[in-house]
């Protein structure tokens, strides 16, 4: 009997084991919860004040601390680590709330992570400043953008939509209040188009109108044409869209104006005009001209982009570029818009200068880790803003199938815009299709 029981305790200890063992890469969450926030908590606890010390971010105490410690205490004086306030633990991580001791700034502790990470054992340690004299150090215990899940409660909501999923565990959301216009650079197969689906499905389920601009004849964007406002499939179409499109934004100052607010958000909301999500699926396209009398067009339709860049956010509109390359090599009025552009989010890419042209005007250090991308985590990009701060993103795998599906749910909630009518696509499901050009709208101002 005895043995049985041995055999039984060795069993189960063996297949405790064993499930801790896939569990750990089938179910990191689950592993994370139960080993590696425990070990990595105490770890943290035992070991933070020698751990600071030895990475210097410790500064000399102050005169009094000193005399007390030394005259009052019989201590040994130490150097003096930020003080813990916090101690958080995620289901991907541990967040660590630290107030920096005077010599020490955010940049001194954002510096060490590399050290810290290996030094508590780690996947990643991220720094982000909360507010003045205190930072937060958010740790990830494993590798969350291996395989992206994103949180149930992650849902779109207020022009906000939930696009990705940082490194250290948090949300990547595009915020069209805070960011109204953004631009999306990524080479053939780095998952580019797979965060448009995502965002795609996220403002589908939203009350704004979408329109889209895809000059490959619609092949990306024509199969969301239930839920599209809009939708141009080649560049004189585009411009006809764009001219209608700031005839638009006129139309909207003028309300603001009549109702003396500045902010389309400020109106009473019976009147306010719906928001409108310009979707661009290859910027370049807009650019590039096969012959000098195409020029002209080109030039303006710019113009007319850079207007919208400038001054749309108050009017409610806002542009979402997508692109492999862009920079001023694309001709006149490229760096212009660029700079309107406020969110940025790059992919793998071919060439470091389509990574500085993406995020070194706004985060030059964020360079570095686009070229690090590898070729085989499709969906991974750094996501930048005028801030300065970035981070790695990843989206979930999702196909345009299931984007399509969403569209189709939502269709109801497109909105009827008269303005829009001329270029309202059609859902190309068994339907034949439509012609290239749209008809033509007189450009406003002419």
């Amino acid at each position: 009997m005895t043995d049985v029981a041995t055999w039984f305790e060795l069993g189960t200890a063996a297949a405790g084991a064993g499930g801790l063992r896939i569990a750990k890469y089938r179910a990191p969450r689950v592993y994370w919860s139960a080993v590696g926030l425990p070990v990595t908590w105490g770890r943290f606890t035992w070991s933070y004040r020698d751990t600071m010390d030895v990475c210097g971010l410790t500064v000399q105490p102050s005169g009094f601390r000193a005399f007390v410690k030394r005259n009052l205490s019989h201590g040994t004086v130490r150097p003096v680590p930020p003080k813990v306030r916090r101690v958080h633990p995620t289901s991907t991580g541990l967040r660590v709330t630290l107030r920096l001791p005077a010599g020490l700034e955010p940049a001194d502790i954002a510096a060490s992570t590399e050290r810290l990470r290996h030094a508590w054992g780690v996947h990643s340690v991220t720094v982000r400043e909360t507010k003045p004299g205190y930072v937060e150090l958010r740790m990830t215990g494993y590798d969350v953008l291996s395989r992206v899940t994103m949180p149930r409660k992650a849902q779109p909501h207020s022009l906000v939509v939930p696009v990705a999923l940082r490194e250290d565990g948090t949300v990547f959301e595009r915020d069209y209040r805070k960011a109204p216009h953004a631009l999306t650079l990524g080479a053939n197969g780095s998952g580019k188009s797979m965060y448009q689906r995502n965002l795609i499905k996220g403002l589908a389920q939203l009350p704004v109108a979408l329109v889209g601009i895809d000059c490959k004849r619609g092949v990306e964007q024509s199969r969301y044409a239930p839920r599209l406002s809009a939708l141009a499939t080649d560049r004189d179409s585009a411009g006809s869209l764009v001219d209608v499109l700031v005839g638009e934004m006129e139309e909207r100052f003028d309300l603001l104006a009549l109702y003396g607010v500045s902010d389309v958000w400020e109106l009473p909301e019976k009147v306010r005009p719906v928001p409108l999500v310009v979707l661009i699926d290859e910027v370049a396209e807009l650019f590039l001209v096969m012959s000098k009398k195409d020029e002209p067009a080109r030039d303006h339709m710019v113009t007319q982009l850079v207007r919208l860049g400038q001054m749309a956010r108050a009017t409610g509109i806002f542009l979402e570029a997508c692109g492999q390359r862009f920079g001023s090599d694309l001709g006149k009025g490229a760096t212009a818009l660029r700079a309107q552009l406020t969110g940025r989010v790059v992919h793998r890419v071919n060439d470091k200068q389509t990574a500085e042209m993406g995020l070194g005007d706004i985060a030059p250090d964020a360079v570095v880790s686009v070229t690090g991308i590898r070729a085989d985590r499709p969906g991974v990009a750094v996501a930048g803003d005028a801030s300065g701060y970035w981070s790695r993103i990843r989206t979930p795998e999702i196909t345009p199938v299931q984007a399509a599906a969403v569209c189709r749910e939502f269709a109801h909630l497109t909105p009827e815009l008269p303005f829009l009518a001329p270029f309202r696509p059609v859902d190309r499901m068994g339907i034949p299709p439509m012609p290239a050009t749209p008809p033509q709208v007189q450009p406003v101002g002419e």
